[in-house]
């Protein structure tokens, strides 16, 4: 494994740090913990700056410095560098039990205590509790190097309880480490949380800084999300002209991407205008190859007028299109729409509460379920797949917490206004004695 290892270091330019060490140092079983990590950083910010190649490097640098870590002399620690290191491992997704062994075996008390007990508790999914501690602590380290990292930690501990308060924390993370792996994080879940905390121009700014810097990401495809989610919930005119600088850091392909899951959205949440305007806007974008986003831009429209007065022209157009241009999620929303279009052309029944909670077909559970984390049904979205990894790269910094969301709760609420506009169907045909 080392002679591979060696053999793709030497033909890479990135990588030349870690493979002059691994030359002088003979492997790395001699490698100093802070020179591998120092590796590890450089190939992490290769990844989210494009270099989609190393993200095989970062599995394998993960790997070695854990390996070394365990082996190292506890004398090693006295080393600030090396305690800086293996704190910086464990929080770029590292083996969490690696802390436990260097907390257990540190009888020197080179590792402050205070950080290494947060970041124990955080890896336990007990973020809540270790926000008091790591509140107080880390302003000591703003200047060190695991500075960036702790107040990573501490944005994501806090963004449940306090998402204006995480954001700062994001804000002197990322400014603080520009041009890495910290500052995408950060950015990242930034647009997020401003959608979050109802701060739509704190989001758009946060966007726009993404995207000038980080859309070749393997993560995009979550910024992409994101940003959708807050143009959808406060589009408006001025909201309009942020979303195009936004978007002007795009290429095509990406663009009609994001006016295709505003579609999706804004159709699902019942805003007709919007769904139609961003369905006008990806048709527009598309160009002869690009029929499937003809398509789905189409199904999109069809999908939002269907709680109108065009339900039967809008449940045609919808009807027409066939299986296999639909994902499993829109085939389960073009199933969901037409059980709604099919009970607000029905003629209300005695049992009117029955009808009014119209049933979904019971297999859109279970292909909501098995979908995958693609929003707009193209299977060729320009974002990519972001990648399986850990660390600040997945989840700003949180080891072992997934993103992604099996369920469309979107759908449900698409159905839940559908129910509603068919129970004042039903009322207002009773008072005409229908």
């Amino acid at each position: 494994m080392l002679k591979r290892l060696h053999a793709i270091l030497l033909t890479s330019v990135l990588a030349i740090p870690l493979a002059a060490g691994l030359a002088r140092a003979g492997g790395t079983e001699e490698l100093a913990p802070f020179k591998m990590v120092r590796s590890l950083q450089y190939v992490q910010d290769s990844v989210v700056l494009g270099d989609h190649s190393a993200i095989e490097m970062q599995r394998f640098m993960l790997g070695a410095i854990d390996k070394r870590l365990r082996a190292v002399e506890q004398s090693a620690f006295r080393d600030p560098r090396n305690v800086d290191a293996a704190l910086v491992y464990v929080m770029s997704g590292g083996n969490p039990d690696t802390l436990d062994y260097l907390a257990d075996r540190d009888v020197e008390g080179n590792f402050d205590t205070r950080v290494t007990e947060a970041l124990r508790q955080y890896l336990r999914g007990k973020g809540a509790l270790i926000v008091e501690t790591l509140s107080k602590a880390a302003p000591e380290y703003k200047n060190a190097r695991i500075g960036p990292y702790l107040f990573l930690i501490l944005g994501n501990a806090t963004s449940q309880q306090n998402p204006l308060a995480a954001m700062k924390y994001y804000d002197w993370a990322r400014l603080t480490a520009p041009g890495t792996i910290i500052e995408e994080a950060a950015l990242r879940r930034s647009v997020f949380l401003a959608a979050k905390a109802n701060e739509p121009d704190k989001g758009f700014r946060y966007a726009l800084s993404y995207a000038r810097r980080y859309l070749t990401s393997p993560y995009a495809s979550q910024f992409a999300d994101v940003f959708v989610e807050l143009a959808v919930a406060h589009f408006d005119q001025a909201a309009e002209q942020k979303v195009s600088e936004v978007l002007a850091f795009m290429d095509r392909p990406r663009q009609r991407e994001v006016y295709l899951r505003v579609a999706r959205r804004a159709a699902i949440g019942g805003n007709q205008a919007l769904a139609r305007l961003a369905s006008k806007q990806a048709e527009g974008l598309a160009d002869s190859g690009a029929s499937q986003a003809q398509v789905l831009a189409s199904f999109y429209e069809g999908v939002a007028a269907v709680p109108s007065a065009d339900v039967f022209a809008a449940t045609e157009t919808i009807s027409a299109i066939p299986d296999e241009k639909l994902s499993a999620r829109d085939r389960a929303l073009r199933d969901a729409a037409k059980a709604v279009a099919d009970a607000v052309v029905r003629l209300p029944q005695d049992e009117s509460s029955a009808q009014a909670s119209a049933p979904t077909p019971d297999r859109i559970a279970l292909e909501e379920s098995q979908a995958s984390s693609e929003e707009t049904g193209s299977g060729m979205s320009p974002f990519g797949e972001a990648a399986e990894t850990s660390g600040a790269s997945s989840n700003g910094g949180k080891t072992g917490a997934g993103m992604g969301q099996p369920m469309d709760p979107a759908l449900d609420g698409f159905l839940t206004n559908g129910r509603s506009k068919i129970a004042e169907i039903d009322a207002l045909l009773k008072e005409e004695g229908l």
